[in-house]
């Protein structure tokens, strides 16, 4: 059903209108076939005579995609023949990325990592909404594989939502997405969780928990760990004194079952978080994940994922968790 939907839509926005009962109600399309169970009318239509760099241009909505693709030196790529498939995200996908990172990755400095990202973001072939949804994962010009997912009526590639499909081009198409998509960094890390931790310094109240819980030895251990990482800004949410209270030598163990219940055993990446209804933490108690307001795990909002460690993975939450 979920494809058929999807197919519907897909077609539909080239070819016709949608009624309330996702049925194409009106065509400006000639001929016909059934797509996913769906009977599509098709038109006689006109090649795009646009390629997919004046097509963003020309939209309007992908302001600092295309500015990414000019510092990457991109353009000559996504004007050649192709055909290419591109995930574009938005101007607000790109805003959801933490504050500066845009910036940053615009730097000359850093165009093998930002050429790596927008690759990343771009299949060889022309693979229209009636194939993604056929395909469970795509080898992207980056060379690694985005995961692509059909659940609860939406289509996703990663982490990111397909809003909008089908922009023809003349050298290939465009769907667009609402999520910055990124690759998964391979090169080797030398840092366990507790040294990535303490050199982020964003975690300073976490790395005193972890000491004062004797957990030390146990973080830096061969693993691998899972570990959703509160910032101190998500333990400065805590009551007054609370902090305080649980470094105390006496409270030992409350605190330890409070940073367990922090940790999965496994290196789970994000694509495998937001598949689990809940994970079993070291705790021993299940963390409930959810998805109705952008990734969570508990009461916590997962704002940054698939920190690479040497003996596992970090995802920053916004809130610590209780048991």
């Amino acid at each position: 059903m979920v494809k058929k939907l999807f197919v519907g839509l897909c077609v539909a926005a080239v070819c016709g209108v949608v009624s309330a009962d996702h049925r194409v109600v009106k065509s400006k399309c000639q001929g016909s076939q059934t797509v996913a169970g769906v009977r599509v009318i098709h038109t006689a239509a006109r090649a795009a005579d646009k390629d997919i760099v004046d097509t963003a241009v020309g939209a309007g909505s992908f302001k600092t995609l295309v500015a990414a693709v000019k510092a990457a030196g991109l353009v000559e790529t996504l004007k050649s023949k192709g055909p290419l498939t591109v995930f574009a995200p938005t101007d607000e996908a790109f805003a959801k990325l933490p504050k500066g990172t845009v910036e940053e990755l615009l730097k000359p400095e850093n165009k093998d990592k930002l050429v790596a990202i927008l690759t990343y973001h771009v299949v060889p072939g022309k693979v229209a909404a009636a194939d993604v949804v056929k395909l469970t994962s795509a080898k992207t010009v980056q060379g690694q594989e985005v995961a692509i997912k059909v659940a609860d009526g939406k289509v996703s590639v990663d982490n990111a939502n397909v809003v909008k499909t089908d922009i023809s081009c003349s050298n290939g198409i465009i769907h667009v997405i609402d999520s910055v998509i990124l690759p998964k960094d391979e090169s080797p890390k030398s840092a366990d969780i507790v040294d990535t931790a303490v050199g982020a310094g964003s975690f300073k109240t976490l790395v005193a928990a972890v000491k004062a819980a004797g957990l030390v030895d146990t973080l830096k251990g061969e693993g691998p760990f899972t570990v959703f990482a509160p910032t101190d800004e998500a333990f400065a949410k805590l009551p007054a004194g609370t902090v305080e209270d649980l470094l105390k030598p006496e409270n030992k163990d409350k605190l330890v079952a409070i940073l367990t219940y922090h940790v999965v055993p496994g290196k789970l990446p994000a694509v495998k978080v937001v598949d689990a209804k809940s994970l079993k933490t070291v705790n021993g108690k299940e963390a409930p994940i959810s998805l109705t307001d952008g990734a969570k795990i508990g009461d916590a909002k997962i704002v940054k994922t698939d920190i690479e460690c040497a003996n596992g993975i970090i995802h920053v939450i916004d809130t610590v968790i209780l048991p």
